[in-house]
Order: C-alpha cells, then structure tokens, then sequence
C-alpha cells in the first residue's frame, strides 16, 4: 500500500509499505477519507520526533505514516473479533487512540487518559494517510449513513473536538461565543455553535478564514491583526463580555485574551496544543468567577454524538472543506495547508 509519511522540516513522501494483516482483536480498514488537522503541521514542521516529545508522547524517532482523523470500511477482521463487533464492509470512523483497556479511562472510552501509555495513530503510529490502516477493533466508531466519509473524517478529530469543548462548557440557545482562530477546529465551532443557535463572534487574522466564517454563520467577526480584541469583544457585548469563549489557535496572546473577554461568570476553553500563556491570575480569574477549561479531544462516544448532531440536524459539514487531495498530492497539500490561510483539507482514496 501507499502512504504519505511526515519526514520533519516540511517534508512529506510518498512510501510503500506491506499491507497490513489484523493481529488478535485488530481490524483492517480500507481508507475512504483521510482529514489533515492543525494539529499535524506541528509534526509536518518540526524535526522528527520533536513535536511527540514537546507534547508528552514519547521520543519517536522513525518517519510514520501521517493522519489521524480515519474514516473508511472495515475489509479484515483479526483472531477474536466477532461480526457484531466489526461487520465486514461497515463505514467506520477511528477514535485514534488506544490504551490499556483496561483502566477507568479505557473502559468509558477516553482512552487517550490512560496513564499507562497511548498509542496515537497518526502521530505515534502509522495513521490514517495510506490506504488501508490496522487498528485495534475497539476503536471503531460506526459513521451515519447520513454523513460521507470527508465529513466522517473531520469528526474523527476537528470537529469532534470542537463539539465536545461546546458540551464541556454546556453552552446553550443565545449565548455568546467568541471563538479565536478560524482553522479546521474554529471554523466546526463557529458552524456547531450557530447550529446550536449561539451568537458566534469570530476571532480570526486571515481575510480568507474570516470569510468563510461569516458563510458558516458568525454573527460578528474581528481581525485580530489589526483591532483590539477585548476592546471589540466588550463592544459588541455591551460591556459585559461573551458567556463563553473558546481558544482553538494556541497563541498566547489569543489565550490570553480569551481568559480577559469572557464576561464575570463565564466559562473559557482552550483546545488548541502546545503553547504557553500568561495570565493574572487575581483579575482574570477570581475577581470575575471565570471557569477555566482545557478539553482535549473527546471520547469514543462523545464522537458518534458530534456524529449524529450532524446528521440529525442537516448539517453540511461539506462546506468546511475548501481542498481536496489524491495522496500523490500530500507534499502540495501540505505546502497549501501550511499557509493556514485555507479551510479544512482532506485526502480521498
């Protein structure tokens, strides 16, 4: 089979490798849809193993096959694994992560908590970028058949994730939400958050992201390159601040200014890895009774949720695709993917 591989230094090749055959309570899927998230140009950008290491994965040395939002059919099953648990030629998402099982963590499907060590497809792991992928059977997430593989694939990860922070933060009809960052993660929680009918005020520096967040129903948006954000947040708020606000490009100062723009009594969430902040911990926090939030990804089947809001609600989930490649185009995918000016990219097979 054919898969792109993350060489470091921006850096993507096209490799071949066996095909993969199940082990014990493994499955084969064959690739159908396979999305690029932000979160990757960090592995596509940085010195192999660099970006696992920063991020407490590991030390990881050799070249993998990149992607982890999969979505695909099933084609083989392994020693152990039963027809109901995988029927051959089902349409499956992948919660990319697998632990020991056997945890607390395991056992209510947040398997990326497991403290006993994560394998993270995509990342520690050869991932989804090929065409055909081997993952433990737990893993699977049956697809609606409402949804397409490319829409599967976004919420595989970005867009799950910004459901489950929008969950998290237990947001609801006419509130305010001010999402910082309009990439692939952004712009699902500006596209969910106005399906939830929230007022949805765009944070963004790209004219290009700003467009396509006003079409995904922003209410307001603000160039964060060239206006003060808080002042225009308390602006189009009255002075009071949103209900909530939700980081998705982990940069400081959109950190900080999501902590400061949130109204007293509101809740703030970071979703966006790596990075660092600074806040005043007195002002920002205590004196206004503002929650906090870090929420990483989500759980198994907090992603068959997302999954069936989507559906249930007609959601076109489409539309967040400005670009879709071959897998012989990952290098020029990427290249495009790297100015972060584009909505969200995808690779069909």
């Amino acid at each position: 089979m054919r898969g792109a591989v993350f060489l470091g230094d921006r850096k993507v090749e096209l490799r071949t490798f066996p095909d993969p055959t199940p082990g014990p309570g493994e499955v084969v899927i064959q690739m159908k849809a396979s999305g690029m998230c932000g979160s990757d140009l960090k592995f596509y950008r940085s010195p192999p193993g660099e970006a696992q290491k920063a991020l407490g994965l590991g030390d990881l040395k050799d070249p993998f096959i990149g992607g982890h939002e999969p979505c695909g059919v099933v084609v083989a099953r392994g020693p152990g694994v039963s027809e109901r648990e995988a029927p051959i030629g089902q349409r499956v998402m992948d919660h990319h992560y697998s632990g020991c099982g056997i945890c607390k963590h395991c056992r209510v499907g947040w398997s990326q908590l497991c403290r006993a060590g994560i394998t993270v497809y995509g990342v520690t792991a050869h991932g989804g970028h090929a065409e055909y992928l081997k993952v433990p059977a737990k893993t699977l997430v049956p697809l609606p058949e409402e949804l397409s593989f490319a829409e599967g694939a976004a919420v595989a990860c970005g867009t799950g994730t910004a459901f489950a922070a929008l969950k998290r933060m237990k947001v609801a009809g006419g509130d305010t939400l001010a999402v910082f960052g309009q990439g692939p993660v952004g712009l699902s929680a500006t596209l969910l958050g106005a399906a939830m009918g929230l007022r949805v005020i765009a944070v963004e520096t790209s004219p290009e992201r700003t467009r396509l967040a006003k079409e995904f129903g922003a209410h307001d948006t603000i160039d964060a390159s060239r206006d003060d954000v808080l002042k225009s947040i308390l602006e189009k708020t009255k002075g009071e601040g949103a209900d909530f606000t939700l980081e998705c490009s982990s940069a400081s100062s959109a950190r900080e200014a999501a902590v400061r723009s949130v109204k007293t009594w509101g809740t703030a969430c970071f979703v966006g890895e790596g990075g660092d902040v600074k806040i005043n911990v007195s002002p920002d926090l205590l004196r206004r009774q503002v929650t906090l939030i870090g929420s990483w990804t989500f759980s198994a089947m907090g992603m068959l949720e997302c999954a069936r809001f989507i559906g249930d609600n007609d959601i076109d989930l489409e539309r967040i695709f400005s670009h879709r490649w071959k897998l012989e185009q990952a290098d020029e995918a990427y290249r495009s993917f790297d100015t972060q000016t584009t909505g969200k990219g995808v690779f069909l097979l």
